[in-house]
Order: structure tokens, then sequence, then C-alpha cells
């Protein structure tokens, strides 16, 4: 039987097709051309009947090979030959891809298939190679700042593989430059950073020594600089400075913006009179100045980038001591005026001489910030309010109540010659406003509580500044008939007295609000007296009840996420106006259920069968000493959805019998050792003998001195020996 199933093993064995040539290695080089054949596989059948089906796949998606092409041998009909061929168009990249693991099978007619595998590694080849978006039709492109610093590397072609190679450029007519290393450089001067942005585009040339050469195209786009421009805040000035001036003394100072601003004199070329600290932009003159015009051509630049730069005019008159500036009365001027000074109010007249004596040449101006600008003007030698000065405004404020601006007299005659005037006004407080009352002021306070309990505060508002500062007091006090107190400061109303709700539900307060802080006379204050209302929260005093106590509900969970009521809760207390309290004490430890007041609500999930629920509901009203409870239990079996339910959607409720609820208590008994019990024992005994002792020493206290201590120690021996007997 053995040697039967053998040669039927070996019958079947000769009827399978054989590839002779697998499995093997073949190496192919990534520079081979398309339609080229990468193996021969020779295929044997059995019979010659007809060709053999060899089929091609491979363990790497995308393969570059065609189908398997069959030809026949012509010197033996049961042979055949199987090629593997590159497809078209097909590129070979070793590094991306050095191996395919290609799968041959073969099925003869009428005979079973075969499975072999052939290895096709591919090696590096010799062409040159550049990188995609370098050799692509649009070019390669890199954005650049115009600030960047001349020379700079920009980029830099990598092709494949590297060494050897040459970089040429096509195109000449770029400010760009491309070293022998392949890498673009930024002008030598630099980008123009006064240019929008700006395009160039370089065609490169690669070429190695065996003659191979590949090409692409580089843009380099330029876009306009992120740093400030250097500018001149003012591109002209005008002072006009005494002669006299000693040497090194400071004229006047230009500014600009930007970043590393350098200051240098451009005209005239070798200065006499004046230089320039080139950091600080200072212009001071150089010797003693006598009268002269001199105008000075400035340019500001950035140290870093010194075609960023900026030209400014500056003229200096130097005129003589003969025309003196005017005289002001007063030379300073300090005030106070109060909030409520009405636009248009004189502030000061000034009293101001020039040097002819007159005041019809002399001109008025007022200098300084925008705020101070706003709020007061000048008419002539008149300082008015120009716009409301409010004292309680949040602008104001930040200024500090007070205002600095400076007047400009100066006469009409040239050389002009100008005096200034330092102006300090600093606005007072008046208090305009009355405290207003908060709306909607009613609080409740549960009837039993404690001393010191908060009730709540009592919020009021004044528009003056600082803003609600307010004093708060009770009308008429505390009392029994007022058992409230409330904070001066804060207005926090709390509990001073016992409350009772029989006598009385309500409370109102009369809680006056004075304001405090708003006017330089503190004798004008405003108050204002708010009605507040205390309602009392009775407490019940006995617990609440609740029909029926124990339910039996069934329901069908719904779609998980959704909201399903399932009972509601009917409970009361005494008296009727306590609030209950309601909460799920136990059963609900996967949290399916929650309690929207005396509502119960049940939370669908993912389960699957049914399950029952047991939850214990606590009903509770009052608070502190004084709170009572009841217990309610609710037995819900919740069905899933796909189990058949009664067309009826309506919740059944059912009344459970009460039984008798039986509670084990576990105590825990210790159990001494038995020399602990006789210690014990002894030493209750000795201190029993001592009692009776002293006990009878005081009934025999008469007896004589000698006989009491024998009788003693013999009755106390005799004790001891009867309680150690009895012990042991």
């Amino acid at each position: 039987m053995g040697m039967h199933r053998h040669l039927t093993f070996l019958l079947l064995s000769l009827y399978a097709p054989v590839l002779p040539d697998l499995p093997r290695v073949v190496t192919l080089s990534e520079d081979t051309v398309s339609g080229t054949r990468v193996a021969e596989v020779t295929v044997s059948c059995s019979n010659a009947s007809s060709s053999p089906n060899v089929t091609l796949d491979s363990i790497e998606p995308d393969h570059p090979f065609n189908s398997i092409a069959i030809s026949s041998d012509p010197t033996d009909a049961t042979t055949f030959r199987a090629e593997v061929t590159l497809r078209a168009g097909a590129e070979l990249d070793a590094r991306q891809v050095n191996q395919y693991t290609l799968i041959l099978r073969a099925a003869c007619p009428g005979e079973d298939e075969v499975e072999e595998r052939l290895f096709v590694r591919v090696t590096a080849g010799h062409v040159l190679r550049c990188d995609t978006p370098f050799a692509s039709a649009e070019g390669d492109v890199v954005q650049v700042l115009a600030d960047v610093a001349p020379r700079t590397p920009l980029y830099a072609v990598l092709p494949q593989p590297l060494g050897g190679l040459t970089f040429r450029l096509r195109n000449h007519n770029t400010p760009l430059m491309l070293t022998r290393r392949g890498v673009v450089l930024a002008p030598d001067n630099g980008f123009d950073p006064s240019k929008d942005t700006q395009m160039f585009r370089l065609e490169i040339e690669v070429m190695d020594r065996h003659g191979h050469n590949c090409s692409g195209a580089v843009r380099v786009e330029v876009l306009p600089s992120l740093r400030p421009r250097v500018t001149f805040l003012e591109p002209h000035w005008a002072v006009t400075v005494t002669e006299g001036i000693g040497p090194l003394e400071v004229i006047t100072q230009v500014r600009a913006r930007g970043d590393n601003v350098r200051y240098a004199i451009l005209a005239p070329v070798a200065p006499v009179l004046f230089t320039i600290d080139e950091v600080t932009g200072e212009i001071r003159s150089t010797r003693r100045l006598e009268v002269i015009r001199a105008h000075l051509l400035i340019r500001a630049y950035n140290m870093l980038h010194p075609d960023d730069h900026a030209t400014a005019t500056v003229n200096v008159t130097v005129q003589g001591t003969d025309h003196q500036a005017p005289r002001c009365v007063p030379a300073i001027f300090v005030s106070q005026v109060p909030e409520t000074m009405s636009p248009g109010s004189i502030l000061e007249t000034l009293r101001c001489t020039g040097s002819t004596s007159t005041d019809g040449c002399l001109h008025y101006a007022l200098e300084g910030p925008p705020s101070s600008r706003s709020h007061f003007c000048m008419e002539g030698p008149q300082l008015k309010v120009n716009t409301t000065l409010d004292y309680d405004s949040e602008a104001t404020a930040a200024l500090g109540f007070q205002f600095t601006a400076t007047i400009v007299v100066t006469v009409g005659e040239q050389p002009l010659q100008s005096t200034r005037v330092p102006v300090l006004v600093t606005v007072t407080p008046v208090n305009e406003f009355r405290p207003a009352c908060p709306s909607g002021a009613t609080f409740t306070v549960p009837e039993t509580a404690a001393f010191g309990s908060i009730v709540g505060r009592v919020a009021g508002t004044d528009r003056d500044y600082p803003l609600d500062s307010l004093e708060y007091s009770l009308e008429g006090g505390s009392g029994p008939a007022q058992p409230f107190s409330i904070d001066r400061r804060t207005g926090e109303i709390r509990v001073v007295g016992p409350l009772g709700s029989q006598q009385q539900r309500s409370y109102r307060l009369g809680v006056r609000l004075t304001d405090t802080h708003n006017d330089l006379d503190p004798r004008k204050r405003q108050s204002r007296l708010c009605d507040v209302s205390v309602r009392l929260q009775a407490v019940p005093d006995e617990p609440p009840v609740c029909i029926p106590e124990v339910q039996e509900l069934q329901i069908t969970a719904g779609s998980p996420g959704s909201r399903q009521p399932v009972t509601r809760l009917l409970c009361h207390s005494s008296p009727d106006s306590a609030v209950l309290t309601y909460t799920i004490v136990g059963g609900n430890e996967d949290g399916r259920f929650r309690l929207e007041g005396n509502t119960l609500v049940h939370l669908p999930g993912d389960r699957a069968e049914p399950h029952p629920f047991v939850l214990l509901v606590e009903v509770w009203g009052g608070s502190g000493a004084r709170r009572r409870s009841t217990v309610v239990a609710l037995v819900v079996r919740v069905a899933p959805r796909s189990t058949p339910v009664p067309p009826s959607t309506s919740t059944q409720h059912t009344t459970l019998q009460k039984e008798p609820l039986v509670v084990m208590q576990i105590a825990a008994v210790w159990h001494p050792p038995a020399w602990f019990v006789a210690v014990l024992t002894v030493s209750g005994a000795l201190l029993l003998a001592t009692l009776g002792c002293t006990a009878w020493n005081l009934l025999c206290s008469n007896r004589a001195p000698g006989k009491l201590f024998l009788a003693k120690r013999f009755n106390w021996l005799n004790l001891v020996l009867r309680a150690s007997r009895v012990g042991f």
C-alpha cells in the first residue's frame, strides 16, 4: 500500500512544467534603454500539444517590465523560451529601487502550475542626472530678500553623481554669479532695495569628465526687504541761534527712522563751523559762532547696508544779540481748575513785551501733547479752555489729571526770537453724580441661617471718579426687628440674629449709599437710600414624603447619545414652600442615569443585552443641622432596541410591597492569651484587697495602735492569700 502511494506521487510530479534556470540573479544598469531583454528563461513541458502559459508578477509595485513573451525551441518541441524585457519609457533609478523580485508562474496544458523567482539587481549607471526641480521646464525657484549681503550663496546645483563636474552659465544678462562648484551668489553690490519684486532666470549646463551633460534653470525672486527704510522725520530743519555760542555746544539734533542708523554731513564737504555725532545726530559748533547763515546737507544711512540712506537739509541762522526775545509775565503758569469749568473760560492772560515795546508784533502759539492742545487754546495772549475737562474719564486719569503745554511767544520781525512759557494745569474733582442703587436687590436666606452667614452683597454704583467709591450703612441699625448688619466698605449683608419664618416671612432693609473721595471738599457728599428685600426660605421639620417609595420601571433603550426621560418623582415636604433636592446615591456606577430636578433621565449606551438597574435616590430638604432626607428605590429594567417590546411607549409604574431590610453588622472581637488573663486577675484582686484594708482601718480606728497594726497586717495577708487562690 505504501509503495503504491509513492508511485502515484512520482507520476503526478512528472506532469508539471520545469523552470531549470530559476531561481537566479540578473544585474541591470540603471541607464539600460527601453526594450532591452533582461533575462531568458527555459520552460519544459511533458507534451508538445501547445505552448505554456507564463505570467509575470512583482513584489514591488509599478515594476518596469513587460509581460512574458513565449517562443518555441526549434530543436526540442517540449521546450519553450520565456523572455523578460524592459518596458517602453521605463526609467531605472538605483537610489530608489536597487532590486526587483519577479515571480514567474508557468502552467503547461493539463499540468500543474509551478512558481519560481527571478531577482533583477539595478546598479548605478554612468549617465549624468540633474535634480527634477532644476531639470524641469520651469526650473527651480528661490526666494530671497532684497537686503541680503553681497555674494551671499543663494542656490547650489546638485547633480548625480558628484565629482569632476563643470558648470557653465548659458545666459549672461544677469547680475548673479555662478561659481565653479555650481553655487549661485548674490551680486557684488547686492540687490537694489528700492525696487519692487525682481526676477532673474539662470540657465545652467552641467558636464562631467566623460562628456555627459545635463541642464536646468533657476529662477531667483528678489522680494522687498522687511526691515524699515531709513527716512528722516522731517526733511527740512530751520534753526535760529544767537551769536556767541561757544565750541562743541549743541545747535540741534536730527533724527531718522531705520535700523543701525548713522549720520554724516555731505555738504559742505569740509565743514568748518559744524560737526555731527554719527550715532546721535547731534549737530555741534566747532568754534565760537558769529552772525551767519549756513546750509547743511545731512545723510542718514544704514551702517550694515549703506545703499539704504536718506538726506535732509538743515538751515542754521546765527543772529546778533541786539534782537532780544519777548519778556512775559508770568514766566510759568501753574493752576488748579475744577472739572466743571465751562469751555471758553479764561485761565490766564499773558503780559509780554518785545524789543519794539509793542504787543502788536507778538504771536502766541500753544505747543504740547495732543490732549493738551485739544483741551486748551490760545486767543491772542489769553489761555482758554477749549473743551470740557472731565475728571471722571479714563483718558484724564491716565494723564494723572494734569495737562502740560508750552506757550511760545515770537516776535514778528526777522530774525525770529521766541519765549517759551511752561503751563501746568491740574483738574480737580467735583462731586456731580448721586450714587445709584442696584436693580433687583432681593436675597434669599434659609430661616436656620447661623450667626455671621452671608446673605448677599449690595453693589451700588457711582459715576464720579474714583468709580463706585461708596460707603454702606443700614438704616435703623441692627436689632431683633432687623437681625442683619452690612459691611461699610463692601456692602456685604450678614445675619447677626435669629430668624423666624413663623412671625415674619421677609425683611425690608433700607441701605444708604454714600459716596466718598469725589470732591476736594470732604463735606460735599451725596447719598441715596436703596430698598433691599431679604426673603426667608422655609426649612422642613419632617423628612420629605415620596409616593411611592419603591417603583419598578421598564423602558426600551433609545439611540446612543439621546436623552430619554424615565419617570418623575412625586415628593412633598412640610411646609410646602421648602425646596427639595434630589440626588442619586447608589446604583448608577456606569453613569447611565441622571436627575434633572425630580425627573429621572436615561442616557442610552451601546449595551446589547437587557440589564436591570437598582437606583437609590435621596430626597432631602433644609440645610445644616435641620437637614431631613428620604431614600426612594427605583428598579429600572432597560431592554435593548432590538428586543421586541409592546407598541405602547408609555412607562409602566408598579408599586412593590416593602420587604424587610436585613442589616448585618460584623464586630471584631479580641481573644487575649491566658497569661494576660492571669495577670489581669491578680492585679484586680490586689486592688480589691487594698480597698478592703483601707475600709477596715477606718472602722477600727479606735483600737490600740499595736494591735491595730498587727490586725491590719494579718487581715491584709489573709485577703491577699484568698484573692490569689481565687485568681489561680
